[in-house]
């Protein structure tokens, strides 16, 4: 037997023994399995959820202190109306501002007007009169909102109305144009970074989920 048949039959060998060795030890499957998931009796947790009985309530303590007087009092609005939920609440908020600062830049308080109190609506039609009485336009674009964040909440228990006062931080460009159209404020480039803190109010529990502003303070 010369040589080379002997090198192809200790190969053969080697190869056999690698192959009964990792069946050893990875088993057989046919194609891609995924392993076998233990049956129980327990309720799975979602994947980045901890579920915790009687622990804090997430919805609130992702926004504001847990166990501070915010939290209390969401907590307070969230009995008298289970489904009210923090996170969605601050998410329209964020909407909300964007369309009404647009609608108020651009003079379109009628689209704006079922989101804003009485006074509130007033302060905002006389500014935009006295905008037009001296024949300046506003031309803006809304950049984007970079802050959302609660700011104070307040409930009052004997009527159920709740207050909640958000602070946002966005980025627009805005121009002021005269009655000959020059620009006299602002530039259609720079992005000027604008701060508001405003206060949204309704009665928890009440048939009506809308909320209005209340209050704006710059």
């Amino acid at each position: 037997m010369n040589s080379s048949i002997i090198q192809l039959l200790v190969l053969a060998g080697i190869a056999i023994f690698l192959i009964l060795r990792l069946k050893s030890v990875l088993g057989t499957r046919d194609g891609f399995e995924k392993p076998p998931v233990p049956k129980t009796d327990e309720p799975v947790a979602r994947k980045g959820f901890e579920v915790i009985e009687g622990g804090p309530d997430r919805d609130i303590t992702d926004h504001v202190e847990e166990d501070g007087p915010q939290a209390q009092d969401l907590a307070a609005m969230k009995r008298i109306e289970p489904a009210f939920s923090v996170s969605e609440f601050v998410q329209g908020a964020r909407g909300a501002y964007e369309m009404i600062v647009m609608g108020f830049e651009r003079g379109n308080l009628d689209e704006i007007q079922p989101f804003l109190a009485d006074d509130v609506f007033d302060a905002f039609v006389d500014v935009v009169a006295a905008r037009e009485d001296k024949g300046l336009t506003i031309e803006a674009e809304f950049v984007g909102v970079r802050e959302t964040s609660i700011q104070d909440v307040r409930f009052d228990k004997d009527t159920n109305k709740a207050e909640i006062t958000m602070r946002f931080v966005a980025e627009l460009t805005s121009v002021v144009r005269d009655k000959g159209g020059d620009i006299i404020e602002g530039s259609p480039t720079a992005i000027k970074r604008q701060k508001d803190t405003w206060t949204f109010a309704r009665a928890m529990g009440s048939n009506d989920p809308n909320w209005l502003l209340v209050a704006t303070d710059g």
